[in-house]
């Protein structure tokens, strides 16, 4: 399985971020052997949509506790429940609104050799800054590794088919 890297963020990726202050972010790099004819999306559902369905469901599971806003996991303009709010070839973003005003959002952009994600959370108040530092950033690192890698490894075998009946190539 390809190698996860925690990296500081790049400057460069936090400007892509719409959220009006950012109090959390991380980002990962993974190798893949080439990006080919996929784009940002494609690579987005992959990590997200191309894992096992337990997984999917424990995400959503997670993010719906944390008060995020999801919508349909099976509809095109979003991935696994998230907002498509920006993509271009070789970068995609996605948003969620909150119920308890804690909005984030998910980056990924396409490097010559790998992937880059990143994400980027606001914290409406200092106790959920205190919450989420205390007790969920570490999980949320972890399972994003694991995330990366597994889509990495797949990325380089066979078509996935998404939830939304979209078949990568």
């Amino acid at each position: 399985m390809p190698a996860v890297t925690q990296i500081a963020v790049p400057s460069s990726a936090r400007e892509l971020t719409a959220l009006s202050r950012v109090d959390y972010e991380d980002a990962f790099t993974v190798p893949v052997d080439h990006t080919g004819s996929r784009t940002a999306e494609d690579w987005m559902r992959e990590v997200l949509e191309g894992s096992p369905r337990s997984v999917r469901r424990s995400l959503r599971s997670g993010w719906l506790s944390l008060g995020l806003k999801l919508g349909s996991a099976g509809a095109s303009e979003r991935v696994l429940g998230w907002e498509v709010r920006q993509s271009e070839p070789g970068l995609v973003r996605l948003g969620l609104d909150s119920r308890v005003g804690m909005p984030a959002e998910l980056l990924l952009a396409l490097r010559e050799d790998s992937l880059l994600f990143c994400t980027f959370i606001r914290h409406g108040n200092p106790i959920l800054r205190v919450v989420w530092a205390a007790s969920i950033a570490r999980p949320h690192q972890e399972v994003v590794a694991r995330l990366l890698g597994h889509a990495a490894h797949r990325g380089s075998g066979s078509p996935t088919r998404y939830s939304n009946g979209r078949v990568l190539a």
